[in-house]
């Protein structure tokens, strides 16, 4: 029932803008998504496996944006500063996305355990759900090595992989500070452009 998931996702995101968590009642997400509360129950199995299902899918959304970041240009440069200002306006428009980037997860937001869950859903999507969540550590792995994925040609050298797998990191990073305290004249894109000329120089 993917529609269905995705509407009851929608719905829990929307109320999750206009209310703390605690105060988000399934009945109430249920019924935006215009299903019964028991195919939220079926889908989810309770509240925090809705949370879990929503961080995961946030989670997939800021990754899926990266890897458009990376697409969208052909120079290096400009595919990493891409990928540092989608970072940033991620964390900015998504409290989700910004808690797990920082860590830092308010008392307004679900805040589900990022180890994996005994899982005996039926559906597919909820058991990846369950599944482990990625920490704020992971993210920046994740993020790095689709950066050098898609930045290292066929054939290059380990030793260059290895500069580039640190440039990738240091944008990322960068990316995440931006995130905490944003950056004055130049914005995002100045500062990772200078960055990575201080690094080739």
């Amino acid at each position: 029932m993917p529609a269905a998931r995705e509407s009851l996702l929608d719905a829990a995101f929307t109320a999750l803008t206009r209310r703390p968590w605690s105060a988000v009642r399934m009945v109430d997400v249920a019924a935006a998504a215009g299903v019964s509360r028991q195919t939220l129950y079926n889908e989810f199995g309770s509240k925090d496996g809705l949370a879990r299902a929503l961080v995961r899918r946030e989670a997939d959304g800021y990754l899926a944006g990266v890897d458009h970041a990376l697409t969208a240009h052909s120079d290096p440069r400009d595919r990493l500063t891409a990928t540092a200002e989608w970072t940033t306006a991620a964390a900015g428009e998504n409290a989700l996305v910004r808690a797990m980037l920082t860590g830092c997860w308010s008392e307004r937001l679900p805040s589900p355990a990022l180890s994996a869950v005994p899982s005996t859903s039926a559906v597919p999507a909820q058991r990846r759900a369950d599944g482990p969540l990625p920490s704020p550590g992971d993210l920046v792995a994740l993020v790095r090595d689709r950066a050098v994925t898609a930045l290292a040609g066929p054939g290059t050298p380990g030793s260059d992989t290895a500069d580039l797998a640190r440039s990738c990191e240091l944008v990322v990073r960068l990316a995440l500070s931006c995130v905490a305290a944003p950056p004055g004249e130049g914005g995002v894109a100045g500062l990772i452009r200078s960055a990575l000329q201080r690094q080739a120089g």
